[in-house]
């Protein structure tokens, strides 16, 4: 069976699974470290506090998670938030990215968020084309910004709107 619900600090070592292979073996994360399970759940118990942290579940098992957490800690960003995505591979092509990102977008909404922000390795032309479907386009692009695996890397900016165009954020 398939769910998606938010998450809580006891699913920590759960996320971590998803999580620590993409650090290992990939760019997808700048992380070069698997963090250890008691600082994954400080970072889920951060997001739980102002934004959000969803996880999907097939069968009872962790295989994926979304969250939303501050872009910079200065006041005027408050009302937008960075936002990441990750997927087990066993489990990709199901549209769990997708779910994840739909359920987390409209709890961000309904919480007052105007702006979204997707910091994306390139190339990685499948989370691309995920943000691009999920209505994001491409702010920006920083390159070699970051060195992992042997080589350096580019990062590309995605942005995404959320609420009405105009007006103050509520407050």
């Amino acid at each position: 069976m398939r769910a998606i619900r938010r998450a809580t600090v006891a699913d920590a070592a759960g996320c971590l699974d998803v999580y620590a292979p993409y650090v290992r073996e990939t760019t997808a994360t700048f992380e070069t470290e698997v963090p250890p399970v008691d600082e994954f759940a400080a970072r889920i118990d951060r997001a739980l506090a102002g934004y959000d942290w969803l996880v999907a579940e097939l069968d009872g098992r962790i295989v994926g998670y979304a969250y939303a957490g501050p872009v910079k800690d200065r006041a005027a960003y408050r009302w937008s938030c960075e936002v990441s995505v990750y997927v087990d591979p066993g489990a990709h092509g199901l549209g769990l990215g997708r779910s994840l990102y739909r359920e987390l977008f409209a709890r961000l909404e309904a919480a007052g968020f105007r702006r979204l922000l997707a910091i994306v390795t390139l190339p990685n032309e499948p989370s691309v084309a995920l943000h691009l479907a999920m209505g994001f386009r491409e702010a920006g692009q920083l390159e070699r910004i970051g060195f992992k695996h042997g080589r350096w890397l580019d990062v590309g900016w995605l942005q995404a709107d959320l609420g009405p165009e105009s007006g103050a954020p509520p407050h």
